[in-house]
């Protein structure tokens, strides 16, 4: 694991709104989403926040959730007011965020979209979140992430 910084989208938005973040890189396993990325880093994959498109009412919007936690589809609905909530298609995903499926970041999307953010996220004191590359991580305090991004809270973890 190394602490190259490659220049993302995610890491120019990061830098161009003074976020500070420690950015770090690893190898890469397909299939091998927030629990490889926790077992690399060793942290708690509760802190490894995945990034997740969603079409809701045909409107795609992100929704980040704890690695280790699943979203109710049918609770994001009804909390956000739509009639169906599911994960989008792939292709559709990587047009509306400009990122390759496995490196999917919330900073520096191709196309602005509403952003829901797990509440229970806010009690932990630091998160890991992907820097917009396959096998590149951000690690930011919680002061940082919430001054990071404009999101609604959910409560959706199941």
């Amino acid at each position: 694991m190394s602490q190259d910084i490659p220049v993302t989208t995610a890491v120019r938005f990061l830098r161009s709104n003074n976020i500070d973040f420690e950015g770090y890189q690893y190898k890469y396993e397909e299939k091998g989403g927030t629990r490889h990325t926790a077992e690399v880093m060793q942290v708690d994959e509760h802190k490894v926040i995945k990034t997740l498109i969603f079409d809701a009412d045909n409107e795609l919007i992100i929704v980040l959730m704890h690695g280790d936690r699943e979203v109710s589809t049918k609770e994001l609905a009804r909390q956000i007011g739509v009639k169906k909530a599911q994960p989008a298609d792939a292709k559709k995903a990587m047009n509306a965020t400009g990122y390759q499926f496995g490196g999917t970041s919330p900073y520096g999307t191709k196309k602005k979209m509403d952003i829901f953010a797990e509440e229970s996220i806010f009690g932990l004191p630091e998160i890991y979140i992907n820097g917009g590359k396959r096998g590149f991580i951000v690690k930011l305090n919680i002061e940082e992430f919430k001054k990071s991004l404009d999101f609604n809270l959910v409560n959706v973890a199941i």
